[in-house]
């Protein structure tokens, strides 16, 4: 049996579930402002300041493998409403922390937002067919500029009254989101025909079969880059803003929502459509090549060189100016935003009954970047002490990327049977 879908149901069930998200990663991200006054409150260590930002992105990045599976099982209307109640009730307890260690207890409970990724993914791309799949899974991970949101909104809220409030206000968001999307949602349309045919899901262990295969692995490096440094960026650039430029906390919240978050989100909406329309492959060579090119040059430190001239010591700098950091931002955003929406276009072509567990894993390890590059950030912050190591750092994981990625596509298209690399039942995918 097959279950009609209808244009505007599934619209509604795409804006309810961006929105959502949205908010979602608003909280998820919540400690890019939030952290830096707690930093000095509690007396913390860049170290531990990493640890802190990055303890909800842990917990948003293991939670999404089973919300996945569950979401295949249980659907989204349930699941996602479930995911942000949790959260917003951790949110809500924050403030009460009076331990380095109750911070991070109550930053766990603040990272299953993060998992409302894996629940929309699955819970979306039963909505649309594989056409427009790409679009539409585009436009739900444009939510990713809920970061942009509190890194603008935020300190307009901390500076006059707190981060305490702050805290109480976004658990009170959450908290009605959720409930207004369970209200005004509808069930999927697999999950209805399941219900209709009387048949079972696929079970834990038939979706987890797909993650014996080298490619799941392969797309989750992807976006252990695409989605994972966005968001460890995300989380660190108040501070690197404050450090290398001297800005104020609310001038660093808003040079990074609008120079980084803002297009590192919306334009994830181009990179789903370009993905339907010239392929998922030409996308991710744009988005690893662009990348290198913007890192690799944010990674330049300043420099002071001194050259023993005719007539003396010659003394210059090298240094990035704020602009000039502000315009190179803009752009390496822009390519992840393109390389994410890519990433997620292979799922539901390749594993289409195992949208959940299969994006949940790619998901998972694309999380796990936000949750350890901020802790490597700090410590090379306290270690090394050069601010630029953060974009050291991504130059090389672009490198291995874009190499795997590269010569994985070789392999594929030098096999004796080349329809196999480039299958013509999947054109969308890879385009000509």
């Amino acid at each position: 049996m097959t279950v009609k879908i209808s244009s505007a149901k599934s619209t509604k069930a795409l804006i309810l579930s961006t929105i959502a998200f949205i908010i979602c990663f608003a909280n998820w991200t919540i400690f890019s402002i939030l952290g830096i006054k707690i930093k000095s409150e509690f007396g913390l260590t860049d170290t531990q300041f990493g640890i802190l930002i990055a303890t909800p992105i842990l917990t948003g990045s293991l939670s999404r493998l089973f919300l996945g599976i569950w979401t295949d099982q249980k659907g989204g209307r349930v699941i996602l409403p479930i995911v942000m109640i949790i959260s917003a009730a951790a949110t809500w307890l924050l403030p009460q922390a009076t331990t380095y260690n109750l911070l991070l207890l109550a930053a766990l409970g603040i990272g299953f937002a993060g998992g409302a990724f894996a629940v929309g993914l699955a819970y979306v791309s039963k909505w649309y067919s594989k056409q427009h799949q790409g679009t539409a899974l585009g436009i739900f991970g444009c939510g990713n500029v809920g970061s942009a949101l509190t890194g603008s909104l935020a300190p307009l809220l901390l500076i006059p009254y707190g981060w305490q409030v702050v805290a109480h206000v976004y658990a009170f968001v959450m908290l009605v989101s959720a409930l207004l999307f369970y209200v005004l949602s509808e069930d999927d349309p697999d999950l209805v025909r399941r219900r209709k045919e009387k048949t079972k899901a696929l079970s834990v262990a038939e979706q987890l079969a797909p993650l014996k295969d080298l490619q799941v692995w392969r797309f989750s490096l992807y976006y252990f880059f695409t989605f994972g440094a966005f968001v460890a960026l995300v989380l660190w650039l108040p501070r690197y803003l404050m450090g290398v430029y001297g800005v104020s906390l609310q001038a660093a919240g808003m040079i990074a929502a609008l120079a980084y978050n803002t297009p590192g989100s919306i334009f994830r909406i181009l990179g789903g459509w370009m993905s339907d329309k010239y392929g998922a492959r030409k996308v991710m060579y744009i988005t690893f090549i662009g990348s290198l090119v913007c890192a690799f040059i944010l990674s330049y430190p300043s420099t002071t060189y001194i050259v023993q001239g005719i007539k003396g010591d010659i003394e210059f700098s090298m240094a990035l100016g704020l602009k000039s950091f502000i315009v190179l931002l803009f752009f390496l955003g822009f390519f992840m935003s393109l390389g994410k929406a890519a990433v997620f276009k292979h799922v539901p072509i390749y594993y289409p009954n195992h949208v959940g567990a299969v994006g949940g894993i790619v998901g998972l390890v694309g999380g796990l970047g936000g949750f350890v590059l901020p802790i490597i950030f700090g410590y090379m912050s306290d270690k090394i002490g050069i601010w630029t190591g953060c974009f050291m750092l991504l130059t090389f994981i672009i490198s291995i990327s874009l190499t795997w990625m590269h010569f994985a596509i070789q392999s594929l298209e030098k096999k004796q049977h080349p329809e196999l690399a480039r299958p013509k039942f999947l054109p969308e995918l890879y385009g000509n």
